[in-house]
């Protein structure tokens, strides 16, 4: 690693930890040459993440786009921000593990909906209404049936 005080290509790694949730490490470095010290980051270098909308555009993945729909459904909800955040994580997290570089923003969503169902059945509901366009009064009774039938199967199970 090339010093950033004299330019040296020599230097000594002093100490080395995960940062970012072990998605990157921090190395403190020493030039062998001037004695400086400076701090480096290595990160894996990520391939892209194409989105492709509905309407066949594709536009980079955006992790931001997924928490802030997360917290407009989640809005008056007692799900904390750190909940959220994980779910982007592991949403972000199952996209790049997909060996798949294009990835259909349906897919997307379905994941989105997979994790809120799972967190909150009302921020569920209200993503699934915007998501999957609901029209009028009877899919959104739809919808909370299907919670009602999932929640008594849940219960039969753990019985």
């Amino acid at each position: 690693m090339r010093c950033v005080f004299c330019g040296n290509e020599d230097s000594k790694v002093l100490d080395s930890r995960p940062v970012e949730e072990g998605r990157s490490i921090r190395r403190r470095r020493e030039c062998l040459a001037c004695g400086k010290r400076f701090t480096t980051y290595e990160r894996i270098e990520e391939l892209p993440l194409i989105v492709v909308k509905s309407d066949n555009r594709r536009e980079l993945f955006d992790a931001n786009k997924i928490l802030n729909g997360l917290i407009k459904a989640c809005d008056k909800r007692s799900v904390p921000l750190t909940v959220l955040e994980s779910i982007v994580d592991e949403i972000e997290r199952e996209l790049r593990n997909n060996l798949d570089r294009e990835v259909p923003s349906k897919a997307i969503g379905e994941l989105v909906m997979g994790h809120l169902r799972a967190v909150d059945q009302v921020a569920y509901v209200r993503f699934a209404s915007v998501y999957r366009k609901f029209e009028d009064v009877s899919t959104f009774i739809d919808a909370i049936r299907e919670l009602q039938r999932e929640s008594m199967a849940n219960k039969k199970e753990t019985e």
